[in-house]
């Protein structure tokens, strides 16, 4: 490749100036692209080089047609736009509009104006670290800026383009913690800091709601308005671990854009007259198919594809010959640098060696899988139920039902058992009063609100998914308004009922995540890594959906992580992948009698002799295929109940509810 520093038109051929650092000049798709380039016979490529661009002035800098010049670290941006109002070559990427993205808020308004959507998103700006802001209030979980609320997940990324520290944070309910996303490092690209609650406060950051996308990054590559290329690929949101193929390479799958998002690509390129450029493309599911846009690059290339590497070198051909010497372009017959390689087989000699020629079309195809999932082991549930008077707590009902009298409220996220553990506190008396005078509902009632708020205190936080209250009014009386018209109907009496416990152990998710790789590995018994690939690809519309138990939403979890090979904590895999439905259950209750007589019917099997004795396949079918019991099934139930008593009077010495694990 012809590499002059002087602008003599090099026998007629049109000069493509690369005014970029040597190091992004030096990267296989430049190097592919170029070389391509200049097989045509019709370009002299200059590449300026790092002492050219960095210490030479521009009148010095050799003469060009077509430009190609980018931002990276280190370039002197002003510098090549000077030169290009001094010597006005066609640009390939417009200089003046690369100032946009070094600044992320800068990038979503004009993506908006243009018409591109952009996740919902705010911006906090501080003049110095730590700066106290009135219109920033962070809670446990959530954010809100100037009034807009973002509820946890939400990402934080630095307003600064160039800072590629994105944190994710979780919500209470999926455990909390924070994901740190970062350029990758060996085959890292994200870590999981589970302590980590608060957001960042030593600069300026734009938040952003988390979109759902299934756990797959797909990012597009535009060569001009009129092309773009997908690829897909694991998001580092999952588990953090990059896929690299054997030459170390991230593994990208291609894959196929609607026309909507077809259209994006083209107003991306046009909104930063950036012919030249890449973005991420968030596909996500909230209720229809959307898809966003949540970062823009400046040049960007696809890494390793000859497909695109043809289509870029052709497609720039036209570029510079349209803008420099129209009445020259035509249609090659065929490619320069294809004529020395070997002819590629045909689909029928391909056929032939895969041995599949010959075989018959099938009548039928598999059109979907369907699992229907149990939770994994769990620890007990338990309640308590108690009837409460007090206006603190009633008032507190009002808050959560809407004001509404004969409704009932359910707490559920952090914020709401905080509320109900600050008026417990206020409520709880600071000792048993061994008064003879109180009677024995009075100390009842005082003992199971002390319950109350050792459940709720437990771990110190509320991280987790296991707690939750039903307040529910069952008296009401009739007050004077406070406008003194009229009276209004107000609760005098409610149920309080706190459930808690059902926490899936260490043993449910060891369950959950070997019968997720169980799955994968019959599902795909010779494919290796089949599943995976269909998922990022999209040929494969992989969804993962749970009730709103806690103990199902991470028994979906660790089946997930187990179905895609996935690695680290169950957090980010439970809010990236698992959607959370709650109607899954809805209609149960018009099986109320069925499942009532077949508890009954249960309870009669497991306390019978015969199954107390090793049980008898005749009478029970169910227990044919290994699922027999032992033969001291009835003494072993007597022990179990014993040793679970013992550790719940422990519990209670100690001033713990009974019967659960670390929330």
């Amino acid at each position: 490749m012809e590499r002059r520093n002087h602008g003599a038109h090099g026998g007629g051929k049109i000069r493509i100036g690369v005014c970029v650092m040597e190091k992004k000049v030096s990267c296989s798709p430049m190097e592919q692209i170029l070389e391509r380039l200049h097989a045509f016979g019709e370009f002299e490529i200059i590449i300026f080089g790092d002492k050219v661009i960095l210490e030479d002035p521009i009148e010095s800098w050799p003469l060009c047609d077509c430009l190609i010049a980018f931002y990276s670290a280190g370039y002197p941006l002003e510098k090549a736009e000077k030169y290009a109002v001094l010597r006005r070559p066609f640009l390939v990427n417009e200089l003046d509009p690369q100032y946009l993205l070094h600044d992320r808020s800068k990038v979503y308004e004009h993506l908006k104006l243009f018409g591109v959507p952009v996740p919902t998103y705010a911006v906090v700006r501080r003049e110095h670290p730590n700066q106290e802001l009135n219109y920033f209030i962070e809670q446990d979980d959530f954010i809100e800026i100037h009034g807009k609320r973002f509820c946890k997940p939400f990402v934080e990324k630095p307003i600064d383009g160039d800072d590629h520290n994105i944190m994710i944070y979780y919500p209470s309910y999926a455990g909390g913690g924070m994901k740190e996303l970062f350029r990758k490092v060996g085959n890292r690209s994200s870590e999981f800091y589970p302590e980590v609650r608060k957001v960042r406060r030593d600069g300026s950051y734009i938040y952003e709601e988390f979109m759902p996308t299934g756990g797959t990054d797909v990012k597009v590559y535009t060569i001009g308005p009129g092309y773009a290329h997908a690829e897909a690929r694991k998001s580092p949101v999952v588990d953090g671990v990059v896929m690299r193929n054997s030459d170390g390479k991230e593994v990208r799958y291609p894959v196929l854009l609607t026309p909507t998002e077809k259209q994006i690509a083209r107003n991306v390129c046009q909104a930063f007259r950036q012919a030249v450029c890449g973005f991420d493309l968030l596909r996500c599911d909230l209720g229809e198919a959307r898809s966003y846009v949540c970062d823009v690059n400046g040049w960007s290339f696809v890494k390793s594809s000859y497909k695109y590497y043809d289509d870029a070198a052709c497609i720039l051909r036209k570029m510079f010959l349209d803008e420099k010497a129209p009445h020259i372009y035509t249609i090659p017959a065929h490619l320069p640098w294809r004529i020395s390689e070997p002819a590629q087989p045909s689909d029928a000699v391909r056929n032939r060696e895969r041995g599949t020629v010959g075989i018959p079309m099938q009548s039928e195809e598999l059109r979907c899988v369907i699992a229907v999932i149990r939770h994994g082991d769990r620890t007990p549930k338990q309640k308590v139920k108690l009837k409460i008077t007090q206006e603190k707590l009633l008032k507190l009902m009002l808050k959560y039902n809407g004001g509404k009298a004969h409704a009932e409220a359910k707490l559920k996220s952090a914020l709401q058992l905080q509320d109900l553990l600050d008026a417990t506190r206020i409520l709880v008396p600071r000792a048993r009063s061994g008064r003879e005078s109180d009677s024995d509902a009075e100390v009842e009632h005082a003992e199971k609100l002390r319950q109350v708020r050792a459940v709720l205190e437990e771990g110190g936080h509320f991280s987790g998914i296991y707690r939750k209250v039903q307040l529910k009014p069952s008296n009401w009386a009739h007050i004077p308004k406070s406008s003194g018209e009229g009276e209004e109907e107000v609760p005098s009496e409610a149920l309080m009922i706190l459930k808690y416990g059902g926490v899936l152990t260490h043993a449910g998710r060891k369950q959950a995540e070997e019968l997720g790789r169980y799955f994968r590995n019959n599902m795909y018994p010779s494919e290796g890594p089949g599943l995976l690939r269909l998922h990022s690809t999209y040929r494969h519309d992989l969804k993962i959906y749970s009730s709103d138990e806690g103990r199902v939403q991470m028994s979906a979890a660790a089946f997930a992580k187990g179905l895609l090979d996935l690695e680290g904590d169950l957090t980010p895999i439970l809010v990236s992948l698992v959607s959370k439905d709650s109607s899954m259950l809805d209609g149960l209750q018009d099986g109320t009698i069925e499942i009532s007589e077949a508890k009954a019917q249960l309870h009669d099997i497991i306390i019978s002799s015969k199954v107390a004795n090793g049980g008898d396949p005749a009478g029970f079918p169910w227990m044919v295929d290994g699922a027999d019991v032992s033969t001291n099934a009835a003494q072993l139930l007597t022990d179990l109940a014993l040793w679970r008593t013992e550790i719940d009077m422990d519990r209670i010495a100690a001033g713990l509810p009974c019967g659960s694990e670390s929330f």
